[in-house]
């Protein structure tokens, strides 16, 4: 006995196939998107460390003018505050005359890369700079 298939059947098996091909289509798009946004998140994760860290490191040294070495104080609290990021790569400088009412500018840059499936598409430096008055 033959059967026959009704034309609302074999139309809803075509368009069921139709939207698995359109989906992996899309697919690679929605992961490159969701790989970026996740990149993007990392860098903005370092550069929001970087500039805690060299804040924290300007307070420190708005109140250190009065030990041996403040610079090195300095440059260890910009350390500690920036634990995440590695310190091999953490770039600082502190100047300051360490004269009560003089300014102390840290400043700390820290590389970064956006990496999409082994290609980087963007690399720099991000940068952090504050100013704070020494007590």
């Amino acid at each position: 006995m033959l059967t026959k298939l009704s034309p609302h059947r074999s139309r809803r098996k075509r368009q069921q196939g139709q939207t698995l091909t359109e989906f992996a289509m899309v697919l690679p798009l929605l992961a490159l998107l969701l790989f970026g946004v996740i990149q993007f998140g990392i860098v903005f994760h370092q550069y929001v460390t970087l500039t805690d860290a060299v804040r924290a490191g300007g307070r420190q040294g708005a109140v250190s003018r009065d030990l041996a070495n403040p610079t090195a104080v300095v440059v260890d609290r910009v350390r500690r505050s920036a634990a995440d990021l590695d310190p091999g790569q953490l770039g600082i400088s502190v100047t300051s005359t360490w004269t009560q009412g003089d300014d102390v500018t840290v400043t700390a840059t820290y590389p970064y890369d956006i990496n999409l499936l082994g290609v980087v598409i963007k690399s720099g430096n991000l940068s952090a700079s504050t100013t704070e008055r020494v007590e």
